[in-house]
């Protein structure tokens, strides 16, 4: 039974949309109307408030959730079912999905990274980027949530997907750390053979009309590689946050607060990302047991494994592959000198 459905709560959809459209609007011709190099200050506090209105929406949800299943005869006519006990279910559904979702996008930082400085992007101009770059992550993230919230019905479905997560973390697992180098990537030369591309950035353009001719700037290139490389890693990001929810009001909000930091938390971590070495091993496992529960586990659990479990797993995977990555950059660093 999904409890919330699309028909029923149609507006609950459009509403968050809406707030999330407000938000970006504020980001960009307030905030950020000026293009700017981000401190890592700025970062930080742009982190911290994403996060905070995550979570504030996490506990304004629980609070609705609690309201509807004790007051709504849907739920109420329901043998055995505990309003309470489904409020803070789907509450915590939601914060694990973002914790997974918040996880697995640390690999978009990765590529951010290489991607900015193949084209030469100048950090001032990084930013308007990446918004845009988002603003596009977020239609394709609604597109494959919707067409993941009809697939995700059929078993043969998830557990494809769940063995296609096992074995996207077990490759990642064993892959090397090697630098990618984009002057080969197929993406780069298709996009720079359809496109007339200025050899020079012009400021913030995208596009710049010279002698008769439109060309495309190399922040464009930037921005549609890491469009096709969100939608890449939306395969992996999107079944994974539907391995611990069936409910796509939860998979769509999570996925989205997710997304919405991911511009800060790419500033904020830009000059530290070589300290976080084997953070790849924790998203690698992350993944390898969401698989597990697709494939496995939730149908050893009657249908659904403790979605509290599966946040402490996460957390604890999360948590020392981070705690190893700094330790060893520690250890390093004193040897060096």
């Amino acid at each position: 039974m999904i409890l919330f459905p699309f028909y029923d709560y149609w507006w609950l959809y459009a509403g968050f949309i809406a707030f999330v459209l407000i938000v970006l609007a504020l980001d960009l011709g307030v905030f950020h109307k000026k293009a700017h190099e981000v401190s890592f200050k700025e970062a930080s506090i742009w982190t911290s408030i994403w996060i905070g209105l995550a979570l504030v929406f996490n506990y304004l949800f629980y609070l609705y959730a609690l309201h509807t299943f004790s007051t709504n005869e849907r739920y109420t006519s329901i043998a055995g079912f505990d309003p309470d006990s489904q409020a803070k279910a789907s509450a915590l559904e939601f914060l694990t999905g973002f914790v997974v979702e918040k996880s697995l996008a640390i690999d978009n930082i990765f590529v951010f990274a290489v991607v900015f400085a193949y084209f030469g992007i100048p950090k001032a101009y990084q930013h308007r980027v990446l918004f845009w770059g988002i603003l596009g992550a977020l239609f394709f993230r609604a597109l494959f949530i919707a067409m993941g919230s009809v697939l995700m019905q059929y078993h043969w479905i998830v557990i494809f997907f769940g063995a296609l997560l096992i074995l996207t973390g077990i490759k990642m697992f064993f892959a090397g750390t090697k630098p990618q180098n984009l002057e080969n990537n197929f993406v780069v030369r298709q996009l720079k053979r359809i496109f007339k591309v200025h050899p020079k950035i012009e400021g913030q353009k995208f596009f710049l009309k010279k002698d008769g001719m439109m060309y495309v700037t190399p922040l464009f290139l930037a921005l549609i590689f890491l469009e096709l490389s969100d939608i890449i890693f939306a395969v992996d990001s999107v079944p994974a946050i539907f391995a611990l929810t069936k409910e796509p009001l939860i998979v769509f909000t999570s996925n989205i607060f997710a997304i919405l930091g991911l511009r800060s938390m790419y500033f904020m971590l830009a000059g530290v990302m070589d300290r976080f070495a084997y953070i790849k091993y924790g998203l690698a496992s992350v993944l390898i047991f969401v698989g597990l529960k697709m494939v496995w586990l939730n149908d050893v659990f009657g249908g659904k494994f403790p979605i509290n479990w599966s946040l402490g797993i996460i957390a604890s995977l999360i948590g020392s592959s981070i705690l190893v990555s700094l330790a060893i950059d520690r250890r390093n660093r004193r040897g060096a000198h």
